[in-house]
C-alpha cells in the first residue's frame, strides 16, 4: 500500500495526542496501575479499529446521512465523559503499594462503549477511509488499515498509561494527587464539551 507510511503517521498522531480516552487512561493508571489499565487500552483501541472497519464497509455513510444520530452520539458521549470527570475528581488517592487488580474500575466494555459514542472516533474513521482507502479491493485495504490502526494505537495509549503510573509516584501525597485529579477532570470536561460547543 502506497499510503501505508502516511497512514501510520496519521494513526500515531491520532492516538498519541491528548483526548478523552487518553486522559481516562492516564487517570486510571495513576490510581490502579498499568496491569489494571491494559484491558481498558485494548478495549478502546480494538473498538476504534472496529469503527474504522465498520465505516469502511459503509456504516459511516449511513451515519453521515443522519445528523440527529450524530448529535445524540455527541451528547451521550459528553454526558458520559462528564460523569467520568466527576468520578476522577472525587476519587481517593491510591496506595502506592496497591497491585491494581484488573477487575476494578473502567474495563474493556466501558472503554469500547466510550469509542462507540464518541463522534470524534467516527469522524476520524470517515477520514481514514476516505483518504487512505483507494479504489480496488477496498474491503481488504480497510481491514489492513484497521489492523494497522490497532497496532499503532495500543503502544501510544500504553505510553499514556505509563505516564499515569509515573504521575502516581510523583504525586504521592494526597494533596498533590487531589490537585492532579482536579486537573485531569477539568481536561476531560474541556475535551468532551468542546465537541458540542464549538
Amino acid at each position: 500500500m502506497e499510503s501505508l507510511l502516511p497512514f501510520l503517521l496519521f494513526a500515531f498522531v491520532a492516538s498519541i495526542t491528548p483526548g478523552p480516552t487518553n486522559i481516562l487512561v492516564l487517570s486510571h493508571s495513576s490510581r490502579r496501575g498499568l496491569v489494571a489499565t491494559l484491558p481498558m487500552i485494548v478495549g478502546a483501541c480494538a473498538a476504534a479499529a472496529l469503527i474504522v472497519l465498520a465505516v469502511g464497509i459503509g456504516v459511516g455513510e449511513t451515519l453521515l446521512q443522519y445528523p440527529r444520530v450524530q448529535q445524540a452520539m455527541a451528547w451521550g458521549g459528553v454526558l458520559w465523559l462528564s460523569w467520568l470527570a466527576w468520578q476522577i475528581l472525587r476519587s481517593a488517592p491510591p496506595s502506592l503499594a496497591a497491585t491494581g487488580r484488573p477487575d476494578e474500575g473502567f474495563g474493556v466494555m466501558s472503554a469500547a462503549a466510550l469509542q462507540l459514542v464518541n463522534p470524534k472516533v467516527w469522524m476520524m474513521a470517515v477520514a481514514v477511509v476516505s483518504v487512505f482507502a483507494s479504489d480496488g479491493d477496498e474491503a481488504l485495504q480497510v481491514l489492513k488499515l484497521s489492523i494497522a490502526f490497532l497496532l499503532v494505537s495500543v503502544p501510544c495509549m500504553t505510553l499514556w498509561a505509563l505516564l499515569g503510573v509515573g504521575s502516581a509516584r510523583a504525586f504521592a501525597s494526597p494533596r498533590a494527587f487531589s490537585r492532579m485529579n482536579t486537573a485531569l477532570a477539568l481536561l476531560l470536561l474541556v475535551s468532551a464539551w468542546v465537541t458540542v460547543v464549538v
